[in-house]
């Protein structure tokens, strides 16, 4: 964990006023954008402290992994050009071994997932809610990684992450949580015994739908941690320095952006709930939502900013609801101002384990008034 001043502060505070870096020659508030690729050589044939290539020490970089690492309460941070180059640079740092991961999970990487055993893994997909069920399958000695989301996509359902995490452990495992809906101001999972967290930072933690970004953090570093790294550099899966700067911006606002959408999710969840074209709102923090009191006790200050609704008139008449809004937006990915609805099984495939009555909402910083009365009438327009 992160030690010294930094633990006594809250993540409203460290969000806000963003990593601590040298001074720059012009004592600007905000960071200026390393653009450089490479870096002069001392005289002596020596580089400057953590200065050799921009592949892997861009100052723009760093100073957002920073910022990653102390909300997290990590050791240490690492940026990817994209949510699924972090997860796979994960998978592709072990040894050939046996996985557990959730049956329901972001559908991009569940595809990649299956074609695991080219690279020697062996695959075993589980309820991650049912902790019996993790027991049963986690191999003791030969179960190498235990991979978890919660809240999980789109279903929202929730894994207790500190009980499997004393389950992997006892086993030998390492565990990685996917905790991009919650985010650090949520939930730490690595202060849960998670060993590495997992982000797509395209959503929350940027927060603006202007970048494409992964990230992992650590609870400590290690020869893992170094394969990941090395990984990251052979592959090029880098951020861009103007990317992370954006994200480095974004982060200063999460705290107060992951609050405020919560409240109106829960407002959104709590309303919807009783409508009567509406089969089942999901929604952790509803309480009759199966995962409810371990969302309570794992989800800190609120429930996130994704629910997901199920009508009564099936997959035409939740395609019809998307097409009569009019402030939500219809589009893919969440997590930014902008407050999108997604018919996800459209989106996922034939194959996909989301029912086809699905919308999935992801409620932005607008009025949340306005948001319920643009689809409490797109729902009674809709047939």
């Amino acid at each position: 964990m992160n030690d010294g001043p930094d633990e006594l502060l809250s993540p409203r505070t460290l969000a806000a006023r963003g990593a601590r870096s040298q001074e720059s020659p012009t004592r600007a508030l905000t960071p200026p954008i390393d653009v450089a690729t490479t870096y002069i050589r001392d005289a002596d044939n020596g580089y400057p402290p953590d200065r050799v290539y921009g592949r892997s020490d861009n100052a723009s970089v760093q100073h957002a992994e920073a910022q990653i690492a102390a909300l997290e309460n990590g050791r240490a941070a690492m940026l990817f050009n994209s949510g699924m180059a972090a997860a796979a640079a994960v998978f592709m740092a072990l040894d050939p071994t046996h996985v557990v991961v959730p049956t329901l999970m972001f559908r991009g990487l569940q595809r990649w997932l299956r074609g695991i055993a080219r690279h020697g893994h062996e695959l075993t997909a589980i309820d991650l809610a049912d902790i019996g069920a993790v027991r049963q399958a986690i191999r003791p000695g030969r179960t190498g990684l235990v991979w978890i989301e919660t809240p999980s996509n789109p279903l929202w359902s929730i894994t207790d992450i500190a009980a499997v995490a004393a389950c992997a452990h006892d086993a030998g495992a390492l565990v990685c949580a996917d905790s991009t809906v919650a985010t650090p101001i949520l939930t730490r999972p690595l202060d849960l015994g998670a060993d590495i967290v997992m982000h797509s930072a395209t959503k929350y933690l940027n927060g603006h739908s202007d970048v494409v970004a992964g990230v992992l953090a650590a609870r400590r570093t290690g020869a893992l941690w170094s394969r990941i790294q090395e990984f990251r550099s052979q592959q090029g899966a880098v951020i861009g320095p103007f990317d992370a700067w954006l994200l480095a911006r974004g982060l200063k606002t999460l705290d107060l952006r992951v609050r405020e959408q919560s409240r109106s999710a829960a407002m959104l969840a709590a309303r919807l709930a009783v409508h009567p074209a509406i089969a089942a709102v999901l929604y952790p923090g509803l309480p009759d939502h199966p995962g409810h009191d371990v969302a309570r006790r794992q989800m800190e200050g609120g429930f996130g900013g994704m629910l997901s609704i199920r009508l009564r008139g099936g997959a035409a008449q939740a395609i019809g609801v998307a097409a009569r809004v009019a402030l939500w937006q219809r589009a893919t990915s969440f997590g930014g101002v902008e407050s999108l609805i997604e018919h996800r099984a459209s989106i996922e495939g034939a194959d996909t384990p989301c029912p086809d009555d699905l919308l999935r909402l992801s409620a932005g910083l607008e009025d949340p008034g306005d948001l319920l009365r643009d689809l409490l009438q797109a729902l009674e327009a809709a047939p």
